[in-house]
């Protein structure tokens, strides 16, 4: 029998990211998930596997400001703007006012779906200043949590607002983008 004539796989492209702020270069085909470059190239576990089919909202990160969920967005995709996993957007000194609102609120039961929750809510609020119960609830209308902790996360995002809005007022900055 002749030897197989068929081509060897072309290796995967190697792929810049800017992750929470930091160049990172990544090898991987073009069509793996976000959510395993984070977790297994880059060993984030903020951004958690849930559904695998964008149901959950476990897995959600931001890519340019944007909540997206990782699980469904092709590292091709994932390359157009800087990513924030849960990782960059505070530190235990100094929490985001999402992180904050959410510690401060006891949002978290298992924890689960804590991080896809609060990377929606900081989505929401960067482009929402004071949003109302219904943009809250369209908000956060994709990401599940099985504990039934719903009511502790609903105060948390309005607390995150109001810390939000503290701290651009003492920041100088003003205004208001509802």
């Amino acid at each position: 029998m002749p030897p197989s004539s068929s081509p060897s796989p072309s290796p995967s492209p190697s792929v810049r990211l800017i992750v929470n702020g930091t160049p990172r270069d990544v090898t991987a085909a073009p069509d793996t998930p976000l959510l395993y470059v984070l977790r297994d190239d880059l060993g984030l576990a903020g951004p958690k596997f849930g559904c695998g089919l964008g149901q959950c909202g476990a897995c959600i990160v931001h890519i340019d400001g944007t909540a997206v969920r990782s699980c469904r967005t092709p590292l091709s995709a994932a390359a157009r703007g800087p990513i924030t996993t849960i990782e960059g957007l505070g530190t235990a000194d100094k929490p985001h006012p999402v992180q904050q609102a959410f510690i401060e609120e006891q949002a978290a039961q298992c924890a689960y779906c804590i991080s896809g929750m609060i990377m929606s809510t900081a989505a929401l609020i960067a482009r929402t200043k004071r949003p109302t119960r219904q943009q809250i609830r369209a908000a956060l209308n994709g990401n599940l949590c099985r504990c039934g902790a719903h009511m502790r996360i609903m105060r948390a995002v309005e607390r995150a607002a109001e810390l939000s809005v503290a701290q651009t007022n003492r920041n100088g900055a003003g205004g208001d983008n509802v």
